[in-house]
């Protein structure tokens, strides 16, 4: 059998081709994340759904994403990293396939699940296999190049989704991704190693449950919150108290199972990986929830095209690619404090601008802060990326792999419901507090050329600054997000203070431990 070591050896020999196929692999399911946001509305009428039943297009996916990550690195341990790889990318690529040939809600969410846990593995698994692709002193460039495909995808996701519905159908939205699924599937098979397989190794059954019914409901509750109206919902209390009841119970067999337990506990014990989880977890809340937000921004205030909208925001993709070349090369020279805290000050700057935007803001403008806040994510994603694992053995890699994208997901769910929820509820006490300034008695509306066009007394005039109104107090809304998200990438900087300072080098042994 042979060592992590010398599978790593073998796979350097074809770095390559190893990355050209893990990364049509990530992208793949990188860009699978939002690409069906634009063509929900096509769906629903195509499939016969209402608003709330297509809603479950999106849900399903993430869902069954959410509870399969975990397991990825028990099932490459037990069966082989290249072997779930492949299992993976065709199971991804047939579900795509199936998805795009529904011709019924029942049959399209059955086979989003079927997509999402299928894909669910790729993410880790592309980035342990590029990890053991190169050595220890290039892993910062491995991660740049992976870093690519995760930051960037999400951004062309919704432009590549419109561009192929209004110029095709929805279904191609899935049919893309068979050309990306089958060179994938060629080159894995062809160049990648296998790793060792532990055929004594247990499945921790219960843990798994626990892990899964928790993040699952976890999931649940944030995509369904703001619909149900959190906490007033039976249903949102339900899936709070099962969450907290789960994660608990996991803790506690975690700490006293007298077998290997489903998530390795030896994890914990690398400060790194340790503090790069959290900052994954903010780095997540940040690149999402700025991409929940600005199509909407930009289609429902600023007026723009649904066209015009994504090729506003693919700049910012520009941006973070630029950053992460930079970051492979700087990251050996200057260590990764002082990297990933400009990444943050960056983003928080970006942020800052952005909660200063008006409804007349131009599209230069948006492109700009876009560009500097694409550095900024692009800042960050590199130096955590390889930090998470410089210090981590071989046979741990996929699983930590597997609990890093876990939390950048989760971190993903929860940005996205937070800033949703904060944006509802600002819009109506906003509503109701600048509708207060609309009465006869305001100086404003007796202005020359104001009182016969917005005269509250006259009912479309009442309608007219009702309009007005709402849009005024949906900006401060977003406002409110924007310097929200500015004060979370402020708040993780004092974590910077338990990271270790430099980045891997070449002469760094990269041990490895049962």
């Amino acid at each position: 059998m042979s060592s992590p070591a010398t599978v790593g050896a073998a796979s350097q020999r074809h770095a390559g081709l190893v990355t050209l196929g893990t990364m049509l692999a990530t992208i793949m399911q990188a860009v699978d994340n939002t690409i069906a946001n634009v063509a929900l509305p096509h769906m629903q009428g195509g499939l016969g759904a209402t608003f709330d039943q297509a809603s479950w297009i999106l849900t399903s996916y993430v869902v069954a994403a959410a509870i399969m990550t975990p397991p990825t690195g028990w099932l490459a341990g037990r069966f082989g990293r290249k072997r779930i790889y492949l299992i993976s990318v065709s199971g991804f690529t047939a579900a795509s396939l199936l998805c795009g040939m529904a011709t019924s809600l029942d049959q399209m969410v059955l086979f989003r699940i079927l997509q999402g846990a299928f894909g669910a593995a790729l993410v880790p698994l592309s980035q342990a296999t590029l990890l053991d692709s190169y050595p220890p002193g290039k892993h910062a460039s491995a991660m740049a190049i992976w870093g690519m495909g995760i930051m960037v995808g999400p951004i062309i996701g919704p432009s590549l989704g419109g561009y192929l519905t209004d110029e095709y159908s929805w279904h191609w939205v899935f049919y893309i991704n068979l050309p990306l699924g089958l060179l994938a599937y060629y080159l894995i098979a062809r160049f990648v190693q296998e790793t060792p397989t532990g055929r004594d190794r247990r499945f921790d059954w219960l843990g798994f449950s626990l892990v899964g019914v928790g993040v699952a409901s976890l999931q649940l509750m944030m995509d369904r919150g703001q619909h149900l109206d959190w906490f007033s919902s039976t249903e949102i209390v339900v899936e709070a108290i099962i969450v907290a009841l789960c994660f608990y119970s996991f803790v506690v067999h975690s700490l006293t199972a007298r077998e290997r337990p489903f998530i390795d506990l030896a994890l914990f014990r690398d400060r790194n990986f340790v503090v790069s989880l959290f900052f994954i977890f903010v780095v997540g809340m940040l690149l999402l929830a700025n991409m929940a937000l600005l199509p909407s921004l930009l289609q429902s205030l600023l007026g723009f095209p649904a066209a015009t909208a994504g090729y506003t925001m693919m700049p910012r993709g520009l941006g973070t690619m630029a950053a992460m070349v930079l970051v492979a090369r700087f990251l050996p020279l200057l260590g990764s404090r002082p990297i990933v805290a400009a990444g943050f000050m960056l983003t928080a700057y970006s942020m800052y601008v952005m909660a200063n935007f008006n409804l007349d803001v131009s599209t230069r403008a948006i492109v700009t802060i876009g560009i500097v806040q694409g550095f900024g994510l692009g800042f960050l994603f590199v130096p955590l990326s390889t930090l998470a694992f410089s210090t981590l053995p071989h046979s741990l890699r996929t699983e930590a792999a597997g609990i890093f994208s876990l939390l950048r997901n989760l971190g993903s769910s929860i940005g996205v419901s937070l800033v949703v929820a904060v944006l509802a509820r600002q819009t109506q006490v906003n509503h109701e507090v600048l509708g207060q300034a609309v009465n006869p008695f305001n100086r404003t509306f007796s202005q020359s050329g104001l009182s016969a066009l917005l005269d509250s007394a006259n009912p479309v005039g009442l309608a007219l600054l009702d309009v007005e109104v709402n849009r005024q107090a949906q900006m401060i809304g977003y406002l409110n997000d924007f310097r929200l998200m500015m004060f979370a990438a402020l708040a993780a900087l004092p974590l910077l203070l338990f990271l270790k300072s430099r980045a891997p080098s070449d002469r760094q042994p990269d041990t490895t431990s049962d």
